[in-house]
Parts: C-alpha cells; structure tokens; sequence
C-alpha cells in the first residue's frame, strides 16, 4: 500500500490530466435490495433460498449451528436443504455491459477490509474475522507473505501461525469470502515486501523483473503455494473470489511488461481460467501505465479526502467499463520510528466510505486490522532517507493491534447498514486485557561475553567487511571484530563510507562501548587506543526496505570502516543467532554469568513473573530503556525504542503467556539500560510519544 495523501500532507502521485470519464455507479438489478446483494442474517439466507435462484455463498453447516439454527445445520449436513449452488454452478465474473461484478449470475459487491494472519497470533484468528464479519464485511483481504513460508531456498513452513490454509479455512467457516493477494511481492510494510531475503544471495539477480534467477524462484514458489490456493477458489466449491497478481508494480521503477506476462501465464496455468485476477495501483498516469496488463482487471487504491470521481475516473482511464474499486481505502497509515504516531479521523474515513458506496463501487479497507510486525518482520522505506516501520501495525485501524473495536468501527458499521443488512447480534467485545506490574531484571552478561553462545560455529574470517547476504545471515544482527593496527593517542574519526552502515552499528572499544553509527544518520566516532585494543560493531539490521526502487537492501556493513581515512582489515565476523538460543531456554537455562556493572553497551537481562491464575493480553513499557528487543518464553515480541519513539509499549498476547509456571523474560538492550532494570505491564498501549535520540554513550 502507497501513496496516499493523507490529512498530514503525505505525497500522492498526481492524478494524470484532463477531466475524469463519467463514473457510473454499479449494476442494482430491478427488485433487488442490498440483501440480494449480501444476506447478513440467517433469516435472510432463507428468504433467498425460497425467493431467488441467487444463493450466496455462506461457510459450512456448523456456522449455521453457531448462529442458532441447529437445525437447519443438520439439513444442511445432510445435504437435504440446497443452499450452496454446486461447484460447477458457481461464478465470480466481470459484467461489462453494467459495470458490476457476478457472483453466481447476480450482481455483487464487495465490502471488506484487511487482515494479515502473519501479524496476528493463531489463537486470535477467530476473534478478529467474527469482528469483522459482525461489522457488516462480507469479504476480507489477505496477503500472503512468500518470505514467511519459504524461509530457506526449497525449505517451506505451513506450520502453527504459518498455517494459511487453516487461516482461509476458517474465513470460510464465518462465511467471509476472500481477496487473496499472493503476490510474489506485497509491500505491506513487511519486511523486504514479503520477498525472501536469500534471493540477495543470488548473484546479479534483479529483483521483480524477467531476470532468470528470480523467475526461477518465483515460479518454484508459485509451484508450491498456489495448488494449496486452487480447491479454495469460488468455482471450485471454496471462497476466495479474487487473486490479485504482484502488487502496485507501476510504483516499481522496472515497467517489466514481459514479468507481468510471465506471472499472468503462471497464475493462469496453476489456477485455471475462470479465475478472476488484477492488479492494484496508484491513481497516477505513470503508474497505471506500468502496472497494468491486458488480461487482469485494473482496480486503484485512494484513501480518505481524495476527490472519488477523480480517482474512480484514473480508474476508468485504464478500466472503462467494469466495476469500481477501491482495493486500498486507507483507515490510516503506518508509523516510522521517530515521527509522530498516525491517525485519521472516524469521521473521514466513514465519509469517503460513503461517497464510494453511493457509488456502488466495491471497496477494500486497508488496514481493518493491522496487528504486530513481531520478531523482525517489520519492513521500511526510503524517502530521501531509510525509514523504519514500528513493531507496532495498529494503524489506527477500525480494530486497534488488540483486536478491539474503536470509534472509526462502530462509524464505518453504521455507514454499512445504510446499504446492506448487518449481521444479527451483537459486536464481540474487547479482549480482557491485565496490568501485571512491574517486573524487576538483572543484568546476565554483555553481548561480547556471550559470542560462543550465539554464533556456536564460530565466526568467519574476512579481509574486508562481509554483509548479512555474503554470510546467508537473513536477519537480526552481526558482530564485525578486529583490533587497532596503531596507536591512537589522540581522538581519531572511526568512520565509515556514505550509505554503508545498514542500519545500526554498536560500537565496542575493548568492550567499552563508544556509541552508535547509524545508516542515513551519524557515520563517524571520535576514539583513542592502543595498537591491538580490540574494536567490536555489532550490526542490526533494522528491517529491509518494502516500498520503491530499492528492495535490493543488502544489510551489514556494506564497506570498510576505517581510522583517520586509513582502512581497517583482517576481520572476524560472526552471524549471530539470538533466536535459536533463547528459544532453547537460554539464557535462564544456563549457568549464572558474571558482569560487570556497567549499564552501557549491548547487553542481556532477564527476568520472570507468573500470572495471577490468567493469561490475558497486556502490554509492556520500558521505562528508562534506549532500544533493543524483547522475548517471553521464547517469543520475539518485536523491537522496543523507547529513546525515539512514537511507539512506547509492546504487545503482549495473552497466548504467549504461561499460568501456573512462570514467564521468562529477556531483554536484550543495544544502548543504556535503566539505574534500576524493570518492565512494566499495563493493561492500554502508549504510541504517541516521540522523542529526541542520541547516539553516543554520554547523551
């Protein structure tokens, strides 16, 4: 999702010139209310069984059960009662002629909204999707994010939170239907664009464009989601109505028609021809231009206080005749560390839905929940400078990173019922959320102390600096070791070449730590030593870039570091694995470590508390922290910067949670932990508060 010119005065592509086609609104056939259109309470869906030869698609019997009517279930399950046309019988088209879709032979919209299960624990799957539905949603939308099932070249995970068949599944089972966006690329602000970070290890390989090597990849991948994707597609019994293929290309500098055609070749070959397939882009000229291709249905993305006719009128510029859409209506927009938390107003937002459906336009909304970037898969991107998103996605969505319904929800709810029936009952509530205090933590050991256990293969040997793509190093971080060749008596410059500190180096002078160097930021440090003194940068990689030109976001140290403009050499590099320790119960257990006292520098802490007899959601602040980033039993909760900000606590899901045996902490802080270490746990989220940063130990 991109560019959109939001109340804050984010940037927009200009919309192309000259005045906007006629925007006409969706087919409504005679005698047909928005019930036709959706039934949204089970007294509807027989209404229509007895009424029409239209029968929508409703998930299996057991639903029907759920929502009072046993009965009907069992007839159902007998296949007594016909209320679900036959595979054969089902379609999802286009009609040209009244600009709408078909579904089934009937006119249809859709309304739905965003949800991304690779950023929402397993356990809350349910929750978020009946919300949705009971908000007036007959649709969701779902990236699905290739670098989170094929972590590896040919090393594929289906597993637990991974499982996206259990996730669609499910959809089917509240009887959502689903816009499926597989990509190969999704931005999402998901780290890489949901491209593999082993790709980079491929030589000369030229990301998103007809280059073998990366054709080669994707289609191994295609080979491997996409049959998984088939027996879920409407004209096959199943609920995903729609794929859309790659993802807002025209905003890629490439304009690769020959790649566009390969995947449209591919998609066609692997799931049919009856399928509907499209693209979304941007409003302006030059986007829809490359992002395009005859053969898949062009639809736009705007978000709220855009001119609707102008921006339905981009679309009919490449899109003539067809239904309106919207795939990306923006209900917010993300946050970047060190800019103020983004919000859009309920009302805005819930006018422009309006506009749009007066319409008859089908819509998207992006993001109806946004949930949590954990562990590293928050992405980043460059405008005039590297960006990186927060581990929070809340986005100020309809339903916050909880899960919980806000205002903006309840208006967009109301707007809905102005044009089709709501479900009947009432809105799920919040989840319970628990304050469990302050937890107090110890330091265990500096990170440098600690080296034989998180890179236990030992570390590489090098020249020159080696980047996390030449050692097959995807994520987390690296230590770069050497020693001063001379003496430096007086303050020398440490310092590095433009643009290749990516993203933050931690800088250790016999073990003493000297402050930071950041990519885009400060890139020199003023030390003094000894010849052999040893020099240590730990490297985080902060999340590669998902948006524009630069996906190719190579990560390390992408040159030499050098004193006084003279280089250093003869390296020791070591890959480390922060998360395969903990996860095996390292550091708590271990045998004790000493340390020193000092609170500067890369270092472990850890800490346990046990739940009242519950384990409900929570949220943990750090007070008196700079940055770096937090585990529970093992889980990588994502990346906390208290010292920048906006985002001040993390999400803790109660899933994480252990009762009755107690919780392991660990924290792992990059730059200045508190006099006195503990996490506090409350029981709301605190996003808005952006500070001032330093760089260096003293600040």
């Amino acid at each position: 999702m991109r560019d959109w010119p939001d109340v804050e005065g984010r940037s927009r592509p200009p919309l192309s010139h000259g005045p906007a086609p006629a925007v006409p609104a969706a087919c409504i056939e005679p005698g047909e209310g928005s019930a036709r259109r959706w039934p949204r309470s089970f007294s509807d869906h027989v209404k229509v069984v007895a009424t029409s030869s239209f029968v929508p698609y409703h998930g299996p019997a057991e639903h029907l059960a759920r929502m009072g009517l046993p009965a009907l279930a069992l007839l159902l399950a007998g296949g007594l009662l016909h209320t679900q046309a036959s595979p054969s019988a089902r379609s999802f088209q286009l009609d040209y002629e009244h600009n709408c879709f078909r579904k089934d032979g009937a006119s249809f919209r859709y309304i739905s909204g965003s949800i991304h299960y690779a950023r929402v624990p397993r356990s809350a799957w349910r929750d978020r999707l009946l919300k949705m539905y009971m908000s007036g949603l007959n649709t969701v939308q779902v990236y699905v994010p290739w670098n989170y099932h094929e972590t590896l070249p040919g090393v594929y995970d289906f597993t637990g939170n991974r499982d996206v068949e259990a996730f669609l599944d499910l959809t089917a089972e509240l009887g959502l239907l689903v816009i499926l966006r597989p990509g190969p690329y999704i931005c999402a602000e998901w780290e890489m664009g949901g491209l593999p970070a082993w790709l980079l290890w491929k030589p000369d390989i030229v990301l998103r464009t007809s280059s073998p090597a990366y054709l080669a990849a994707v289609d191994s991948w295609l080979h491997i989601l996409l049959p998984k994707i088939k027996p879920r597609l409407y004209q096959q019994g199943g609920n995903i109505i729609s794929v859309q293929v790659e993802n807002e290309y025209g905003s890629y500098y490439a304009c690769d028609y020959g790649y566009l055609r390969h995947l449209l070749g591919s998609f066609r070959a692997l799931l049919g021809s009856e399928v509907l397939l499209f693209t979304t882009d941007s409003t302006g000229a030059e986007e829809l231009r490359c992002g395009t291709l005859q053969g898949l249905y062009a639809t736009v993305d705007f978000g709220p206080g855009s001119n609707v006719t102008e921006a339905f009128g981009a679309q009919r510029r490449v899109e003539p005749k067809g239904p309106l859409v919207n795939s990306e209506y923006y209900t917010g927009w993300l946050d970047y560390w060190g800019e103020a938390h983004a919000s859009t107003s309920a009302a805005l937002v819930a006018r422009g839905l309006e506009d749009m459906l007066h319409l008859g336009a089908s819509i998207n909304m992006y993001m109806f929940h946004g949930g949590t970037n954990f562990a590293y898969w928050s992405g980043a991107d460059y405008k005039d400078q590297y960006k990186p998103v927060t581990t929070s996605y809340d986005y100020d969505a309809p339903l916050s990173e909880a899960g919980d319904p806000t205002e903006k929800l309840f208006a967009i709810r109301t707007v809905i019922s102005k044009f089709q029936p709501l479900p009947v009952g009432p809105m799920p509530p919040a989840t319970p959320k628990y304050a469990y205090g302050s937890v107090a933590l110890q330091k265990y050991a500096d990170l440098l102390d600690v080296l034989d256990v998180l890179c236990p293969s030992g570390p590489i040997q090098s020249q020159f600096p080696l980047t996390f793509e030449a050692l097959k190093q995807a994520y987390g971080f690296m230590v770069y070791h050497t020693q001063l060749p001379w003496d430096v008596p007086d303050p020398a410059i440490l310092g590095a070449p433009p643009h290749s500190i990516c993203d933050r180096g931690y800088v250790m002078l016999q073990k003493d730590y000297q402050g930071t160097l950041e990519r885009d930021g400060q890139t020199t440090l003023h030390v003094t030593g000894r010849a052999g003194d040893t020099l240590d940068i730990l490297l985080e990689n902060m999340g590669r870039i998902s948006f524009g030109a630069n996906t190719s976001d190579f990560k390390g140290l992408l040159g030499n570091l050098s004193l006084n403009s003279r280089p250093l050499s003869n390296w020791l590099i070591y890959p480390l694995a922060i998360d395969t320790a903990v996860q095996q119960g390292w550091p708590q257990a271990a045998l004790p470590k000493s340390s020193n006292g000092s609170r500067v520098g890369p270092a472990f802490y850890t800490g346990t508390f046990e739940t009242p007899g519950i384990a409900w959601d929570t949220f943990v602040k750090f007070p008196g922290w700079s940055k770096g980033l937090l585990w529970i039993n093992g889980f990588n909760l994502g990346r906390y910067w208290t010292r920048r900000g906006p985002q001040q606590t993390l999400f803790v899901p109660g899933s994480v949670l252990h009762v009755g045996r107690p919780n392991n902490i660990t924290v792992l802080e990059l730059e200045e932990a508190p006099p006195t270490p503990l996490l506090l746990f409350l029981d709301q989220p605190l996003y808005n508060r952006t500070l001032g940063f330093s760089t260096t130990a003293t600040e």
